[in-house]
């Protein structure tokens, strides 16, 4: 593996279609498919202000773009994917709604703190809250994950959580229904093998939702999370060789991969009014596969 150190000590991978994690979704033969045809919104998001990492593509850029046409304003946190990014903001923007583009490290947590602080200068108040961004970086042993790739792991998946929670809970707090959504994984309940420092981030982030829901539920802040399975994202084709491309979600119940809007209505509900009573909770969006716990 080709190991090249940036502002952000970025391990870099090369795969399918010659694309660098996390992958360009521009550039990819097979785009996902962002938001369903004939989707209409019923203003069930309002004039509410979300904050997005990793909003640029795949789920986070559906979520995005849904959520604008719910009504929401969006500010979308990201690393350098500019091309991405700014094609997220022209379709928040044909809806008529502000897109913010936050580019920078997440794993820097005064970076977490800054991203927090222009969201709510330019778009006035944070209602949502969503840790959506991460990485990942097969290896077939434990023995090949270097310390570098360790940190740089945790620091993007989960770390980024408490400093964006962190940051994020004064503004909060001023506003009723606020809540927080994190994107876990079905990995976090069945493991892989070539995912291993991956899927304990996302092991660790379910315990955090449960956990942060408990410690905010007296203020009326909700804290949930969304586990999807193989969704079809510009991480995939720029992670695994073409063999396993070829064959991605084939193995589950419904013998395909997700797309990303398929996702993208359960961060509209976990956000809504319709979901005020749910917290500490798990929405699974994986095709078919039985999970518990």
């Amino acid at each position: 593996m080709d190991t090249t150190s940036d502002t952000n000590a970025r391990t870099k991978r090369t795969g399918h279609n010659g694309l660098e994690e996390p992958g360009i979704q521009e550039k990819m033969i097979s785009k996902p498919v962002v938001v369903r045809d004939g989707y209409r919104g019923a203003d069930r998001l309002l004039d509410r202000v979300a904050l997005i990492t990793g909003g640029d593509s795949g789920i986070g850029r559906s979520v995005a773009v849904v959520y604008a046409k719910e009504g929401a304003d969006v500010a979308i946190v990201y690393k350098d994917e500019h091309e991405d990014a700014q094609e997220t903001q022209r379709l928040i923007e044909a809806e008529g709604r502000q897109c913010l583009l936050l580019p920078g490290d997440i794993g820097s947590e005064s970076f977490c703190q800054q991203a927090v602080q222009q969201t709510v200068s330019r778009l006035g108040r944070l209602d949502i809250l969503i840790n959506n961004a991460a990485e990942q970086h097969p290896q077939e042993s434990i023995e090949d994950i270097g310390q570098e790739q360790l940190v740089r792991t945790f620091s993007t998946n989960i770390f980024s959580n408490f400093y964006l929670a962190k940051a994020a809970l004064p503004h909060l707090r001023r506003q009723p229904g606020s809540t927080i959504i994190n994107t876990a994984s079905v990995v976090a309940y069945r493991g892989q093998n070539q995912l291993l420092d991956y899927s304990a981030t996302k092991g660790a982030m379910v315990t955090f939702t449960r956990s942060l829901s408990k410690m905010l539920a007296p203020e009326n802040i909700r804290v949930n999370a969304v586990a999807p399975g193989p969704i079809w994202t510009p991480l995939i084709p720029s992670t695994f060789p073409d063999e396993k491309v070829a064959k991605f979600g084939q193995d589950t119940p419904m013998g395909r991969p997700g797309q990303p809007w398929e996702c993208a209505g359960a961060y509209v509900f976990l956000a809504s009014e319709d979901a005020t009573y749910i917290t500490g909770q798990v929405i699974h969006i994986n095709g078919g596969d039985v999970v518990n716990g």
